[in-house]
């Protein structure tokens, strides 16, 4: 490991007269608050003949200066997650939730719910009410009971099923019947049996005949296989009927109310649909209270699979608390619609935002408070608005995009609710937590420990990691090549020896996630994960991905079942794995590096270049000892940087 490359060495210039009270007046104001002086501070301090250390201190205690403390981290953290957060948008809803434009999900996760990508349920038929059928001239008849209707809307365990269905037009062509060749409206075509009384050569085809939506219309149209290569399938039991096409490969069978169920090894797993190829299966619509990002707002009409609030599938007990839940027909958007997002993205946005912004609010606390400054290292105190409040509460927001531990139980998170974003609460995370180098902005924007450990050094340190000048790399040849140990293997080690016993700090922290591994839930060695490897199972059910599951080395075939952070761990690196960030931090306060570099960095910030090499002997240790008996107060730092010579001078 290397220190940050020696900065340029001009020359300093010689003692020459301080800037202009007006002028120093002006600096101070846009360095400390981002905007010039007013009129009255400027009449005030010509009126006094200098700028005191109050009058910094005072400029100091606005609140200007506190968003400038918050720009600040921002830019050393590099708190935005948009660009690390990916979100492939399969849960969010699409839908007005209006009586013609029901909420669903029509992404990626319509095909496997409905049979194609972009559909929605059908929005004139009312799930629970059985007075509609919009292909009955191929449907059974309408139920005559309640009880019957709530058969065929239901099966046993409560699956919203079809109640209509349409011709998928990735498969089929589907031509209009109330329009002549010319495209001139047929006289008293309104339906399929209309259209075939009027032409008795659709009648072999009337399974084919699909009442489409146009505009706000049912309109019949004659739907046939896209390639010309099919050739029709008629009835065993009566030959003047189509009920399939097929061609030298494939077959596509006649839509109608019934559901495939999926196939594992041969065996129908009951419970477990998938549409049927060339078909798109619509349920109806039921209502709904308002969705937890409005809900002050009117009830809404949900497509009634999204309306669902199951744990798990009720057939197959595979749960709905995870991202699976948008392809599964019998999970729904959970309690609330928690499980889904806002139809126009803002749910995510909000996410988002309040992630970027808690770490900046952690800093600015500190240095509000006049504390020790690395307490923005270690405090466990944070805060969070309605959004992080929702979703830390409820475990099952954005399942299916962000991996995050609740920072602490549900009785010690404020109570928000989720329009709430401008509402801020302080509240006490849990003991794994260390300042901001725990919190999903951090995590998610380092998604390594390596990506971690690198920025820590970078931002807090004044370090780089790079191999000394005299480095040597051995010969391709040379088995050191082929240490998988980073931190042994020749070469990399001159940076990897530092680099992975320092990420061991972040050890319990999953990587490209916000994940707290507890030891209760991922202890350090697990057995089943073990027989899993042996066996050959690498992924054992989906429940030992944290775990070594494949061996490239003897380490590795010595270490199957263990918990990847501690492959290749020292005794010292598990304590630093047990131990989290907090421990680095108070490693690096032994140092004086710490000090050092936020004397570098308010420095570079205040006066607008880095420290030169006679600056960093004149100033940089006096400073950084200042700041240590000081307290480790921020504004004291900030203090004494602007009101030096090397503030004032005029270079």
């Amino acid at each position: 490991m290397a220190s940050l490359p020696a900065l340029a060495e001009e020359p300093v210039c010689a003692p020459v007269s301080k800037v202009p009270l007006e002028r120093h007046l002006r600096q101070l104001s846009l360095d400390l608050l981002g905007r010039p002086p007013t009129y009255e501070e400027y009449q005030a301090a010509k009126a006094k003949g200098q700028v005191t250390v109050e009058d910094v201190r005072a400029l100091m205690d606005k609140e200007e200066f506190y968003a400038r403390i918050r720009a600040y981290h921002r830019a050393l953290m590099w708190s935005n997650v948009s660009s690390s957060v990916f979100n492939n948008g399969n849960s969010r809803l699409t839908g007005a939730g209006s009586a013609t434009d029901a909420m669903s999900l029509r992404g990626n996760s319509s095909r496997p719910l409905r049979g194609a990508n972009g559909v929605t349920c059908d929005n004139a038929i009312a799930q629970d009410v059985c007075t509609a059928r919009q292909d009955p001239h191929v449907d059974p008849p309408l139920p005559a009971t309640a009880d019957a209707c709530a058969k065929e809307r239901y099966d046993e365990q409560g699956v919203p099923m079809p109640v209509s269905w349409d011709y998928d037009t990735n498969f089929y062509t589907c031509t209009r019947l109330d329009r002549d060749a010319s495209n001139n409206p047929i006289s008293g075509v309104t339906s399929c049996e209309t259209a075939i009384d009027k032409d008795s050569t659709l009648a072999p085809f009337r399974y084919f005949c699909d009442m489409r939506l146009v505009g706000t219309a049912l309109v019949p149209h004659k739907c046939v296989p896209r390639t010309a290569t099919f050739t029709a399938v008629v009835d065993a039991a009566d030959s003047n009927r189509v009920v399939a096409y097929t061609d030298a490969s494939s077959r596509l069978d006649r839509c109608s109310m019934k559901l495939n169920l999926k196939r594992t090894n041969g065996l129908e797993i009951k419970g477990s649909y998938e549409p049927q190829r060339g078909c798109v299966h619509r349920e109806g619509v039921v209502t709904r209270t308002a969705p937890f990002w409005n809900a002050s707002a009117a009830n809404v009409k949900v497509c009634a699979i999204e309306a669902q609030e199951r744990l798990a599938n009720p057939w197959t007990m595979e749960p709905c608390t995870t991202a699976r839940f948008n392809g599964d027909r019998s999970c729904g958007c959970g309690a609330g619609m928690s499980r889904c997002e806002a139809p126009n993205g803002s749910t995510h946005t909000a996410r988002i935002e309040a992630i970027n912004d808690e770490p900046e609010l952690i800093a600015e606390s500190v240095v509000r408070g006049d504390e020790p400054y690395f307490n923005i290292l270690t405090t466990r105190r944070s805060f969070l608005n309605g959004p992080l409040s929702e979703m830390y509460r409820d475990t099952q927001q954005a399942v299916g995009v962000f991996s995050v531990t609740p920072p602490a139980e549900p009785e010690a998170l404020p109570n928000l609710p989720f329009a709430q974003a401008d509402t801020w609460k302080e509240y006490v995370r849990d003991s794994s937590h260390s300042g901001v180098l725990t919190t999903p902005a951090f995590l998610y924007r380092f998604p390594t420990q390596r990506a971690r450990v690198n920025h820590f050094y970078a931002a807090f340190l004044c370090k780089s990691f790079a191999p000394p000048d005299n480095a040597r790399q051995p010969a391709a040849e040379d088995a050191c090549n082929r240490e998988n140990n980073l931190a042994k293997r020749c070469g990399c080690n001159y940076c990897h020896a530092t680099i992975e016993p320092t990420g061991a700090h972040w050890g319990r922290y999953a990587e490209r996630a916000a994940l707290f591994l507890k030891p209760e839930q991922f202890p350090r060695y697990d057995p089943k994960c073990r027989d899993c490897a042996i066996a050959g199972n690498t992924s054992c059910g989906g429940e030992c991905g944290q775990y070594v599951m494949q061996a490239y080395d003897g380490d590795g075939a010595n270490s199957l079942g263990l918990l990847k952070t501690y492959l290749y761990r020292t005794a010292d690196e598990e304590n630093n794995i047990e131990s989290g960030p907090a421990l680095l931090v108070q490693r690096m306060l032994q140092t004086g590096d710490l000090e050092r570099c936020a004397v570098r960095r308010v420095w570079q910030e205040f006066l607008g270049r880095p420290m030169s090499v006679e600056e960093q002997r004149m100033y940089l240790q006096p400073l950084a000892d200042d700041f240590a008996r000081d307290g480790h107060r921020f504004k004291a730092l900030i203090e004494r940087v602007v009101m030096s010579d090397a503030y004032r001078r005029i270079d």
